[in-house]
C-alpha cells in the first residue's frame, strides 16, 4: 500500500522526461503505469532486441507446439504500445552508456549504426539477465542454443525442423530446462537432461525433487544427475556431449545452466552493486543515484524471510516492481517494495511442482532454526472420482510457528494450494493459520479437511510435542536394540519395506503391545504418515516414551532412496 496515499492525479506541471532501458516484463510495466499516472510526460523505451512485452515464460511451449500460433507470444507490439500509450518505443536500439552527472544516456541504433544521446529527468533500468555460457570446448558449435528471447526461440524451432532433429540434450534441470525437456519430448524427440547437482530444481528440497524425478523417468526421459559436462564436438553423427563419466550424442543441445543479472550499464555508470551481485536498490526501487531506478532480473533486494540480499528471476515480481517503480517516480517515493518470497511453479509432464518461501536446505545454510513437515493428501474427496495424491512440505519456526517455506508436488489443485501457502508466508503468518484456513469445499474440489489444513494440523502436533518425527535420511539414528515398526498392512509390507522393520498392522497394534518392550526406542512408519501418527499416539499413552514417526512415510522414503541410488 502507499504510505499516506496521495491523490491519484499527477500534480507536477513541468513536463517530465522518462527513459526506460529494457522493454520486457519490468520495463514495459513501468512505462504503461507511468503513462497512466502522467499523461503529459515524454516517455521513451529503449530495447536492444526486436520485440517488446512478450511472454517469455511461454517460449518453451511454442517450441513444443503446445502454443501453435507464434503471435500469441506477444502481449504488445512496439507499434501497438505506441498507439495505446503514446510512448516512443525504440527497438533494436541498445543503450551503451549512462552519464549520471549529465543525466544522459547514449544509444546506438543496431540497424543503421547511428549513435546519439538523450537527456532524462528519471531513468529506469530493466536490462534483465543473460544466460550463462561457460567456456567449454566446442560450446559455440552449430546446434547448441540458449533460450532467453524470441529470436532464440525461432532459431531453435527452425533448427529442429530443418535438421529433423530426433535427439535432444538439455544441460541444466532448472525450470526452463524441465519445460524444454517436456516440450521436446512432446515433439517425439529422445530427450536427455544432464544436471551437475544431485537433484533437479535447486529451489526445492531433495525429497520433493525426488518425487518429480521418478515421474520424469517414467516418461522415458534420461535424467543424468551428478554429471558435469566437459565439452562438445560437432561431427557427422551429431553433437557429442562429453561428461566426466561418458558421452551422449545429440542433434540439438539446449543450455539451461542458469542466468546472471545484466549489470554492465549500472557498473559503468558507477551505480552500487550489492552483495548478491545485482543492482542495489532501496525500498523504493531507487538505485544509489536518486534519479535512476531499477526493476526486474538485474536488481537485488532483501529477502523478507532470511533478511539476506537476493535476486529473483521471475516475471511476477518484475511486473509488480514495474508498477511500484512508476508510482514512486511519478508521485515521489510513496510506495515501498517489500521483496519477493520466490513463489514459482512448473509443469513437469503430468505433474506440478511449486515452491514458495525458503527451502529447508537454505534455511539451514543461513542458520535459521526450523522444523520440516511433510504430508500427503488427496487433491479432493477420495470418494469422488479422480482424486490424486498431493505432497506438501512446509518449513516453520519452532519458536512461534511462523511459516517460512512451502513446496507442493502433485497434480490437480497443486497450484491453488501453493498460492494459499504463499499468501500466508508473505504476511508472516503461522502454521495456525493453515489449520483455520477456510477453503471452498465440494467433493470435486477438495475435502472437508483440505491438504493445507492437514499440513497445519500436523505442524501443530509437532510444536505441541504430540508428534515426534524423524526423516528419511536419519535411519542411522536407529541403534542396535531400537525397534523399526511398520504399521501398514501385511500386503503393503510384502510389496516393499525398510530393511530391518517389524510389521504390526495398525489395527492389530493394541492387541500386540506385549511384543514391544517399553524400554526401547521405537521408530514407526506407514505409507504416508497418518497411520504412523495413530500408532505413535497409542504407544505414547500406554507406557512407551520414546516413539518417533517417519515424516512423509514410506512413500517419501522410498522415492528418496531410489533416487539416491541412481
Amino acid at each position: 500500500m502507499l504510505s499516506e496515499r496521495q491523490s491519484d492525479e499527477h500534480t507536477n506541471t513541468q513536463q517530465m522526461k522518462y527513459i526506460i532501458v529494457g522493454a520486457v516484463a519490468g520495463g514495459a510495466s513501468t512505462a504503461a503505469r507511468l503513462r497512466r499516472l502522467d499523461e503529459q510526460a515524454e516517455i521513451i523505451i529503449f530495447e536492444k532486441g526486436e520485440y517488446i512485452s512478450y511472454a517469455n515464460c511461454g517460449l518453451p511451449y511454442y517450441i513444443g507446439n503446445v502454443i501453435k500460433d507464434r503471435n500469441k507470444l506477444f502481449v504488445q507490439t512496439a507499434n501497438a504500445f505506441n498507439r495505446r500509450f503514446n510512448i516512443d518505443v525504440r527497438v533494436q536500439t541498445e543503450v551503451t552508456d549512462i552519464n549520471p552527472a549529465a543525466k544522459t544516456i547514449t544509444a546506438r541504433n543496431q540497424i543503421t549504426g547511428e549513435e546519439y544521446t538523450e537527456a532524462y529527468d528519471k531513468l529506469v533500468l530493466s536490462p534483465g539477465a543473460e544466460p550463462l555460457r561457460p567456456p567449454l570446448p566446442g560450446i559455440n558449435s552449430e546446434g547448441i542454443f540458449t533460450l532467453r528471447n524470441v529470436p532464440d526461440t525461432d532459431h531453435i524451432k527452425g533448427y529442429i525442423q530443418k535438421q529433423q532433429a530426433k535427439r535432444a540434450v538439455i544441460i541444466g534441470a532448472g525450470f526452463i530446462g524441465l519445460e524444454m525437456a517436456e516440450s521436446l519430448h512432446h515433439l517425439g524427440m529422445e530427450v536427455t537432461v544432464i544436471e551437475m547437482g544431485n537433484q533437479i530444481l535447486a529451489p526445492v528440497d531433495y525429497p520433493i525433487a525426488a518425487l518429480a524425478q521418478q515421474h520424469i523417468r517414467s516418461k522415458g526421459v534420461h535424467l543424468l544427475l551428478n554429471t558435469a559436462v566437459t565439452g562438445f564436438e560437432k561431427n557427422e553423427d551429431g553433437i557429442t556431449v562429453t561428461t566426466k563419466t561418458g558421452t551422449v550424442i545429440a542433434d540439438v543441445v539446449i543450455l539451461s545452466i542458469g542466468v546472471r543479472p545484466d549489470t554492465r550499464l549500472a557498473v559503468n555508470a558507477g551505480l552500487k552493486i550489492g552483495d548478491a551481485r545485482g543492482i542495489w536498490v532501496n525500498e523504493y526501487l531507487q538505485t544509489s543515484d536518486p534519479d535512476i531506478y531499477a526493476v526486474g532480473d538485474a536488481i537485488e533486494f532483501t529477502n523478507p524471510i532470511t533478511k539476506m540480499p537476493m535476486i529473483t528471476y521471475l516475471a511476477g515480481p518484475a511486473n509488480k516492481q514495474g508498477r511500484i517503480c512508476a508510482t514512486n517516480i511519478a508521485m515521489g517515493n510513496v510506495q515501498q517494495y517489500h521483496g519477493s518470497i520466490n513463489t514459482a511453479i512448473v509443469k513437469v509432464f503430468d505433474m506440478t511442482l511449486g515452491a514458495t518461501g525458503v527451502a529447508a536446505k537454505h534455511l539451514k545454510a543461513t542458520g535459521i532454526k526450523h522444523i520440516v513437515s511433510t504430508t500427503h493428501s488427496g487433491s479432493h474427496a477420495g470418494y469422488y472420482p479422480g482424486a490424486q495424491q498431493m505432497t506438501i512440505q512446509i518449513t516453520f519456526s519452532p519458536d512461534n510457528g511462523q511459516l517460512l517455506g512451502a513446496q507442493v508436488a502433485g497434480y490437480e489443485g497443486a497450484d491453488k494450494r501453493l498460492d494459499v501457502l504463499a499468501s500466508i508466508i508473505k504476511r508472516n503468518g503461522t502454521i495456525y493459520e493453515l489449520e483455520e484456513f477456510e477453503h471452498a469445499y465440494a467433493p470435486p474440489y477438495s475435502s472437508a479437511k483440505d491438504p493445507v489444513n492437514m499440513a497445519g494440523f500436523v505442524a501443530e502436533n509437532i510444536l505441541l510435542n504430540r508428534l515426534s518425527i524423524f526423516y528419511w535420511n536419519e535411519m542411522d539414528k536407529i541403534q542396535l536394540g531400537d525397534i523399526l515398526l511398520d504399521v501398514r498392512t501385511r500386503e503393503e509390507f510384502a510389496a516393499g519395506n525398510i530393511p530391518g522393520a517389524t510389521n504390526i498392522p495398525i489395527d492389530e497394534l493394541r492387541g500386540r503391545l506385549t511384543e514391544l518392550p517399553t524400554d526401547k526406542t521405537i521408530y514407526i512408519y506407514c505409507e504416508a504418515g497418518l497411520r504412523g501418527y495413530l500408532g505413535q499416539r497409542i504407544l505414547k499413552q500406554t507406557g512407551y516414551n520414546n516413539v518417533f514417526n517417519l515424516s512423509g512415510g514410506y512413500k517419501l522414503y522410498n522415492a528418496c532412496i531410489e533416487e539416491s541410488a541412481k
